[in-house]
C-alpha cells in the first residue's frame, strides 16, 4: 500500500462517520512559546482539547506533520524518523472509548485488512493509591472486538517480567499506559488533564524466523509489544481523556476526549509487513538517487545501511522544515534544519558522495508530497536554495576545521610519545567547527607515529562521553526553556499577542506590502515577530512602527471576532499564515480597520488595554528574514 493510499482511506473512513477533515498545521507552531517543533499530531489541538470551541466542529481527523528532535541521533535503524505524519481523530466531548475502540478495530482489521493474528494491544493497568481504576473497559472491548474475527485474545499483566504468556491483550503502569502533557501522574499540576490510554502494535515476526528478539540488545529479557527490540512496532496509540488532577488527587472531566494519533509510515510498514520504514514508497525515489550518487545499493551492506537512512530520513526532514520556514541558520528552528543538513553532507561522505546531492534529494520529496501539500511546488526555488547554500557553507566548514587539525599535528609531530590522542580534541574540532570526529580519526590514523599509539575504542568512548555530557546540557536548557505544551492564554500574552497584529500592519504600511509573518513567539513579558524584509530597519522606521502602533492603541479600536468559511475570509483581504494549513471554518480577527488576520490565539478586548509599545531590538533572524523583539510598558 502506498503512503497516499493510506492517509486518504483514513480521512475518507472517519469523515464517513461525521468527522471534519482539517489540513495539517504548520512544523512551526503558531503563538506557542513553549517548543520550537510541532512534534505530534495533539500539539495544535490541546487548546481544545482544553475545553475551548473549535469551529469545525466535535468530531475532526487529519494527518499532522510532525518533527522531533530527540530522535535525531535515533535515526538509522529500522523504524525511527525524525519528520513522519501522524494521522489523528479526536473526538471533543462528542463519543468516547467504545466508539473508538470499535472504529479503530474495524478500520485496521476490517478497512486495510491487517491480520488480526499479528495485531496486539495495550491497556492501563491501574493505580488504586490515586483512585484510578483498571481499564477493563478498554480491555474488555478490545477482546470483544477480536472475538468477533474469532482470534484468542488473553489478557496478561506482567509482560515486563514473564514475556507474552500467549497474551493478546496486555496491561502496563503508567509509564506505558499513561497520557499527560506533563507525563506520569506525579508530575501533573493541579488542573491538567489525562487519562489511560491504549496502544496498538503490529507483530513483524510471528514465527520467529527473522530472529527480531534474539538478534537485538534486549534477547536477555522478556519480549513482549513494550520491548524495544524491534519484532513490534507502535502503529497508533488511543487516548482516553478521561480525568483532571485536583488537589485532593484526580476527578472524572465533565467532557472526556478522544485523541488518536498513528504514525503513517509506520502504519504503512505494517500494511506491506516490511518492518524497515524506508521501504515504504515515500522515500523510493530518494533511495534511487541516493543509489545512483554513490555507486551503492541500500541493504547491501550493513556498514553502509546507516548512511542511507540517516540522509532519507534527514533531507526529507530538512525539505518539510524549509517549506515551513525553518531556514537553516544557529538560532531556534533554524539551527535543527543546519544540523539535518550538515549530518547529511557528513553521512554522504561514508557513501562516497562528494559533489553536491542535498537539492536532488529534496526534488524527489517534493515531487512526491506536491499533491497533499502543493506548497511545496511553489516553495521549490527556496528550499533548492537553502540546500545549495548550506552546502556550501559547510564546505567551507570542514575546510577550516581540516586546517586547525593539520596545524594541531603539525605542532605536535616532534613530540608524538608524549602526547596522548582520544576523542577529547575529536569533540571540540566537532563542538567548535562541526568537523566530524570520523574524518579527524581517519587524518590522525595517517600518522604512523599517532596509529601505534591510538586506541581506536577508547578514541569512541572519550568522544561519545564529551558528547552525552553536552546533549545533556543542551536537554536540561531546552527542558527549562520549553517544557509543557500550553501557550501561555493569561491576559498578559494575549495583549503581546494583539500587539504582534498591529506590528504587521504597521510594518506593512512603512516597510511596503512585501511583508508577511514567517514566525512569532510571545511569552509574559515580551513578543518576538520574525518578518520578510531584505534589509536592516533603519531607526527612522523603526520609530514610524512604534508610532503607528501607539497611535492605533490610543485610538481604543475593538479586536472583533468572527467565525468564517475560509474561501469567504479570503475575499475579504485579510492575512493568514501558512499556505494550505487552514480548515474549511477559520476564526478572522479584525483591529478597527488597520488589521484582519486569520487566527487562534489568545486576544485583549480592545487596543486600549495594551499600553504602550515598544520595540527593544531588531535584527536577522535568518537570510531574508527579520526579527523584532517588543514589549508594552
Amino acid at each position: 500500500m502506498k503512503t497516499s493510499e493510506l492517509r486518504q482511506l483514513y480521512l475518507n473512513f472517519f469523515a464517513e462517520k461525521q468527522h471534519a477533515v482539517i489540513p495539517s498545521a504548520s512544523l512551526i507552531p503558531e503563538n506557542d512559546p513553549t517548543t520550537l517543533f510541532t512534534s505530534a499530531g495533539m500539539q495544535p489541538m490541546i487548546p481544545y482539547l482544553m475545553g475551548e470551541k473549535h469551529p469545525a466542529g466535535t468530531r475532526l481527523v487529519d494527518s499532522q506533520k510532525c518533527f522531533r528532535t530527540q530522535d535525531i541521533d535515533s535515526v538509522g535503524d529500522n523504524r525511527h524518523t525524525t519528520c513522519f505524519e501522524m494521522l489523528g481523530n479526536w473526538s471533543l466531548g462528542d463519543y468516547f472509548k467504545i466508539e473508538q475502540i470499535n472504529w479503530m478495530f474495524d478500520f485496521l482489521i476490517n478497512k486495510t485488512k491487517l491480520d488480526p493474528n499479528r495485531f496486539y494491544v495495550t491497556c492501563f493497568r491501574g493505580m488504586e493509591e490515586i483512585g484510578i481504576p483498571r481499564d477493563t473497559e478498554a480491555a474488555e472491548k478490545w477482546q470483544a472486538k477480536f472475538k468477533e474475527v474469532n482470534v484468542e485474545a488473553k489478557i496478561v499483566d506482567n509482560a515486563e517480567t514473564e514475556g507474552m504468556q500467549g497474551g493478546r491483550i496486555f496491561y502496563y503502569n503508567e509509564k506505558e499506559n499513561w497520557w499527560s502533557r506533563a507525563g506520569v501522574t506525579s508530575k501533573m499540576p493541579v488542573g491538567e488533564p489525562g487519562g489511560p490510554d491504549s496502544e496498538m502494535f503490529w507483530d513483524f515476526d510471528p514465527k520467529g524466523e527473522l530472529q527480531i528478539h534474539e538478534k537485538s540488545d534486549w534477547k536477555d529479557a522478556p519480549c513482549h509489544p513494550a520491548c524495544d527490540c524491534g519484532r513490534f512496532v507502535e502503529i497508533g496509540n488511543n487516548v482516553f481523556m478521561q480525568y483532571v488532577k485536583t488537589k485532593n488527587g484526580f476527578e472524572p472531566l465533565k467532557n472526556k476526549n478522544i485523541d488518536f494519533g498513528g504514525g503513517l509510515e509506520r502504519m504503512v510498514a505494517a500494511m506491506n509487513d516490511d518492518s524497515d520504514i524506508f521501504n515504504i514508497d515515500a522515500f523510493a525515489k530518494a533511495k534511487e538517487k541516493l543509489e545512483k550518487l554513490s555507486g551503492k545499493k541500500y541493504g547491501e551492506n550493513k556498514d553502509e545501511i546507516q548512511a542511507f537512512r540517516v540522509i532519507l530520513d534527514h533531507l526529507r526532514a530538512a525539505t518539510f522544515l524549509i517549506a515551513d520556514g525553518a531556514v537553516p541558520s544557529n538560532k531556534d528552528q533554524g539551527y535543527f534544519t543546519r544540523r539535518l543538513i550538515r549530518r547529511s553532507i557528513r553521512y554522504a561522505n561514508k557513501l562516497g558522495i562528494s559533489n553536491k546531492f542535498c537539492a536532488d534529494l529534496a526534488d524527489t520529496y517534493i515531487e512526491v508530497y506536491k499533491d497533499v501539500y502543493t506548497y511545496f511546488s511553489t516553495s521549490r526555488d527556496k528550499i533548492v536554495e537553502e540546500l545549495n547554500a548550506e552546502e556550501d557553507k559547510f564546505s567551507a566548514t570542514l575546510e577550516n576545521g581540516l586546517k586547525v587539525l593539520k596545524a594541531n599535528v603539525a605542532s605536535w609531530e616532534k613530540n608524538f610519545k608524549n602526547i596522548k590522542f582520544n576523542g577529547g580534541f575529536s569533540f571540540l574540532l566537532y563542538e567548535s567547527y562541526g568537523f566530524p570526529p570520523e574524518m579527524t580519526l581517519e587524518e590522525l590514523l595517517k600518522y604512523p607515529e599517532v596509529a601505534k599509539q591510538l586506541d581506536v575504542e577508547e578514541y569512541w568512548a572519550e568522544f561519545r562521553n564529551n558528547l552525552k555530557q553536552h546533549q545533556d546540557l543542551s536537554r536540561a536548557g531546552a527542558e527549562q526553556k520549553f517544557k509543557g505544551g500550553l501557550a501561555d492564554t493569561s491576559e498578559t500574552t494575549a495583549r503581546l499577542h494583539t500587539a504582534t497584529h498591529l506590528l504587521q500592519a504597521a510594518l506593512r504600511k512603512v516597510l511596503g506590502i512585501h511583508v508577511e509573518q514567517r514566525g512569532s513567539n510571545i511569552t509574559a513579558e515580551r513578543l518576538r515577530f520574525d518578518f520578510t524584509h531584505g534589509e536592516k530597519m533603519t531607526d527612522e522606521q523603526k520609530k514610524q512602527v512604534e508610532d503607528l502602533v501607539n497611535e492605533w492603541i490610543q485610538k481604543d479600536f475593538e479586536v472583533k471576532c468572527e467565525e468564517l468559511p475560509y474561501a469567504e475570509a479570503k475575499t475579504k483581504n485579510v492575512m493568514g499564515l501558512f499556505e494550505n494549513k487552514y480548515g474549511d471554518l477559520v476564526k478572522v480577527y479584525t483591529i478597527g480597520d488597520v488589521s484582519g488576520e486569520i487566527c487562534g490565539g489568545p486576544h485583549a478586548n480592545r487596543t486600549g488595554e495594551l499600553g504602550k509599545f515598544k520595540i527593544s531590538k531588531e535584527e536577522a533572524s535568518s537570510s531574508g528574514v527579520r526579527r523584532i523583539k517588543a514589549v508594552l510598558e
